[in-house]
């Protein structure tokens, strides 16, 4: 008897970008990873990076992600690499993103800056109703 391996799928590699890689784009993140399991392999970065916002790591909690051992990246980082995918999440961003080689798609969703607001304001649902 002949055992056939199972095909298998590339995973597919997504940059997440917004300006301060503090909240948005660290959201993205923890979001595609837990929805994702292991098809994707997932990455955030800043144009600025300034740190991870205290309230997006309690907003995810509140939904069952964890994204408390994430850092604020700079998208220096990843210069020269190559992504199937480089989302940028709000207008700066989307202007200051240097170009990545490779066949990636990119794409653009601007969503409101939840810095400062309360945390009631971060939840990944406030940004999944469109």
């Amino acid at each position: 008897m002949q055992v056939k391996k199972l095909p298998t799928m590339d995973k597919k590699s997504v940059l997440f970008l917004c300006t301060g890689n503090s909240a948005r784009s660290q959201m993205a993140e923890g979001l595609l990873r837990h929805l994702a399991d292991d098809r994707f392999e997932v990455f955030s970065a800043g144009t600025k990076p300034v740190g991870l916002n205290p309230n997006a790591v309690k907003a995810m909690s509140e939904v069952g992600i964890d994204i408390s051992g994430h850092r604020s990246k700079s998208v220096d980082e990843f210069v020269g690499q190559q992504f199937d995918y480089v989302i940028t999440v709000c207008d700066n961003a989307k202007e200051a993103c240097p170009i990545f080689p490779g066949p990636g798609k990119r794409v653009h969703h601007s969503f409101e800056d939840p810095a400062g607001a309360p945390v009631e304001g971060y939840g990944p649902g406030t940004y999944l109703t469109d």
